[in-house]
């Protein structure tokens, strides 16, 4: 008996070749080929922030985090490295394989203080060890008084301190941090003597401030803002280019006579050094469409932060900038690390 032939091919067409064709006749992209071939992020992202759950800089990373996953489809785990002034997390995320699954939320104004102060133990160069991903927002400081000072402006403080050279005091978070390094850019450019105090942290000084141990404090809105609010400080005036929502009253240092004092705490994300562009351009992207969305924005902003978002090259840039300005002023102060 002669054998039928065979009614189906012995290789059959494969069913997603021939989706993914006709997907492609009609100009729609498949969903799943770019995870197919390999496409970034294929696994969880870790997100180091370099100091302890809590603060500021964990609260952004765990909103960033949180909203990174869901766009990039993948788990963000915010993960806390925290010792030797932020140096601990940043050293660590330096060192990690550039491939995008390990991320730094850091306080970049720290970071690059830290990285002149202590450029021989930091552990990280802030343009040799990073590849920028983005800025997302910057945390505004006061210059705030206690009761006890007897200036009721920022104009009548500066009077003040000219016409008693190193007899006022100013407390800051520690040594080399950015309220620190800002007390010293404002004596310099108000023309001022102050003598430096300084504590293992924003609470004491603060709370020295109100007992009148010390004269002044220039630190973050979210540290000061309650007190002032509540009438145990004075705030004499911010350091942004404009007033802030939540504190309108209290003018700008501009407004109040001292032109171009200006200063942030500046956060953002970055990646080791040498991460190919396409991962940086896919995290770049994300955090694009991260930084316009309305909650976000809302939640930073009830940290005292200002979100914001920039490219990897004018995050760079930035970063640039704050490493040279910081240089500066621990040059001219002689400042040294403890």
């Amino acid at each position: 008996m002669t054998a039928r032939p065979a009614t189906r091919p012995l290789h059959p067409p494969n069913r997603r070749a021939m989706l993914a064709a006709a997907l492609c006749a009609l100009g729609l992209p498949m969903a799943g080929s770019a995870a197919a071939e390999g496409a970034y992020p294929q696994r969880p992202i870790r997100l180091v922030v370099p100091y302890t759950p809590g603060g500021a800089t964990d609260v952004i990373g765990r909103v960033v985090g949180q909203r990174l996953a869901l766009s990039l489809g993948q788990p963000v785990v915010v993960e806390n490295r925290a010792g030797a002034a932020g140096n601990l997390g940043a050293a660590a995320v330096a060192k990690e394989k550039a491939d995008g699954y390990t991320l730094l939320l850091g306080a970049l104004t720290s970071h690059s203080i830290n990285s002149v102060l202590m450029a021989s133990t930091a552990g990280f160069s802030m343009d040799r060890s990073f590849a920028p991903i983005a800025v997302v927002g910057r945390v505004p400081l006061v210059v705030t008084v206690g009761p006890s000072v007897k200036a009721a402006n920022l104009d009548e403080f500066i009077a003040l301190a000219r016409s008693r050279p190193g007899g006022l005091n100013y407390g800051s978070s520690g040594n080399g941090s950015p309220q620190h390094l800002a007390a010293e850019l404002f004596k310099r450019q108000a023309g001022v003597s102050l003598t430096h105090v300084p504590y293992k942290g924003s609470t004491p000084a603060l709370n020295d401030l109100m007992g009148g141990q010390v004269d002044v404090v220039f630190d973050t809105l979210p540290a000061t803002q309650g007190f002032i609010k509540g009438g145990r400080l004075r705030g004499l005036a911010v350091t942004t280019a404009q007033r802030l929502p939540s504190m309108d009253q209290v003018p700008t240092a501009a407004e109040a006579g001292l032109t171009g004092f200006e200063v942030t705490s500046m956060f953002g994300v970055l990646a080791p050094a040498g991460t190919p562009a396409p991962v940086v351009a896919r995290l770049s992207s994300a955090l694009r469409d991260i930084m316009a969305q309305s909650e976000v924005r809302e939640a930073l902003v009830a940290q005292g932060a200002m979100p914001g978002f920039t490219t990897p090259e004018q995050a760079r840039v930035q970063i640039a900038e704050e490493v040279g300005r910081w240089a500066t002023v621990i040059r001219e102060a002689g400042i040294r690390p403890d």
